[in-house]
This record gives structure tokens, sequence and C-alpha cells, in this order.
């Protein structure tokens, strides 16, 4: 059955597959949002059912939660729990200090408030969202609507003045219509091609009246799952310097995969 999933399906999953064996009965866990966050969702959805497994999961997305729910994880708000052990979350870029930008999916400030929350962030990817420096990837900033247009050409003014190679904003549109994340705002996606110091501009992003948050998540990833179509992961550890290569079992897994391509 694995031989239908792309190889970019089969990193992903194997990433998600050895990402969850951080978690621990009794855990409060933060669940991220996107496509490599769904497989680490049906994976603790497996521990759940198969293993007796007690996990109280806080989601970072409507989606995220209703799929949490649809394979048994139960499902609390950050408020009830107040903070959590782990953090596991998928990324659109990783550069080698383990430095992320997130927000492809929309959900860049539920992830960011969640992860700060929790005592370690395991990040879930695979080799096509590294790079050498960030900012190939368009960078997210959540917006609130009320002039807009005004922030956007606030923050297109600002990047005249930090080091990148890009200093294009487009609003991110759902159909004709602007996207809106779970909190109602908007998206502006950065088209900066090259961001060479992230903290500045992070900053100064989220000093321009009008931004709630950006999608440069910095110093907050503790470990690096990277995941192989080959069925191998390597398990970057930032806090013990430590960088390990494994093999992750595949088998038995037909039923998750029935349940992805439903």
């Amino acid at each position: 059955m694995t031989a239908e999933l792309s190889p970019i399906d089969k990193a992903k999953y194997v990433a998600a597959r050895r990402a969850v064996e951080f978690v621990e009965d009794g855990m409060r866990v933060g669940l991220g949002t996107g496509s490599t966050a769904a497989w680490m969702v049906r994976c603790l959805g497996e521990l759940v059912r198969e293993e007796g497994m007690q996990i109280t999961g806080v989601a970072t997305s409507t989606r995220t939660a209703d799929l949490a729910r649809e394979v048994g994880v139960t499902i609390k708000t950050l408020d009830e729990v107040r903070w959590l052990d782990l953090t596991i979350d998928g990324a659109d870029e990783y550069d080698p200090n383990l430095n992320l930008i997130k927000g492809g999916g929309g959900a860049l400030l539920h992830e960011k408030i969640v992860a700060t929350a929790s005592d370690q962030m395991v990040v879930i990817a695979d080799l096509t969202k590294q790079v050498d420096t960030l900012g190939a990837f368009p960078l997210p900033v959540e917006i609130i609507p009320f002039g807009w247009q005004t922030t956007k050409a606030l923050i297109e003014e600002m990047l005249s003045n930090v080091d990148v190679l890009g200093r294009s904003a487009s609003l991110r549109l759902s159909g004709t219509e602007p996207f809106k994340t779970d909190e109602g705002n908007y998206i502006l996606d950065l088209h900066l091609r090259r961001i060479a110091q992230p903290a500045q501009v992070s900053l100064v992003l989220n000093q321009i009246p009008g931004v709630v948050e950006n999608g440069l998540f910095l110093d907050i990833c503790d470990v690096l799952v990277i995941g192989n179509a080959d069925g191998t992961v390597e398990v970057r550890d930032i806090n013990n310097g430590t960088v390990e290569h494994e093999r992750v079992d595949v088998s038995d897994t037909e039923n998750l995969f029935d349940e992805v391509r439903d």
C-alpha cells in the first residue's frame, strides 16, 4: 500500500511517525497545522486507539482540531491546559540553525502561541524544506483587515531598510476573496527571496501598526525530524548538538494510508 504514496508523502509520514515517539502517556501536546502535521495527528490517533495512550491535544487550527477528534485525540483549548509538554508541527522552510518560516497553511498566529507555550517544539519536515538562508518561501504576515492596504504599504516601505532581496507583498486570496485566518485576519505574503537578518526583520515587522504576527519562528524549534522517502529519518537536536540517523518501520500502515487517501 505504501507504493501508492508519493515520495514526498512517504517522507512526511516517516517524519511524523518518528516525531510521535517523543509523546508520552499523559502529555499535553500542541498539534500543528498542514499536510505533514496531519500525518502526525493520525499517528497520534493510532497511539490512542491501539495502545490506550492518554493524550490531551491543543490544536492550532479548526481543521487540525476536527481531524484530531475524528481519530480519537482529546482536544482542549490552550486556556484550559495553560501549558504544554510538547508541540509537534511542520515548517515551510528551515535553516541550519533550525530557524523556520511557517504560515503557509494560514495558522501562524495560533502556531506561534502554542509553540511558545510548550516545553519543547519538535518540527517535522522533509529535505525539500531545507535552505541555507530563509526567504525563498514567501514570508506570511498576519494583519488585521482594517486599513490593510495602508499596512501593506508600511511593510513594503520598511523592507527597503532591511537586508532582503525582494520587497513585494501580496494579499493571500481564497478564490477571489481575501483569505481569512481562524481569527478573521488577513495574510500578506512577503516575497523576500533571501532574509539575511531574520531577527531584525521579525522585530521591525511586529512594530508596524496593523501587523498581528509574522511567520518567522526563531529560537523556538528544539528538535527537527527530517523524513526521507526511503524510510530513513534524521533527528537534529539543537540543544544537545546531536544528529542521529534512523530507520522508521512503515509496515502495518495499510489502514492509515487508506484513511489519508479517503
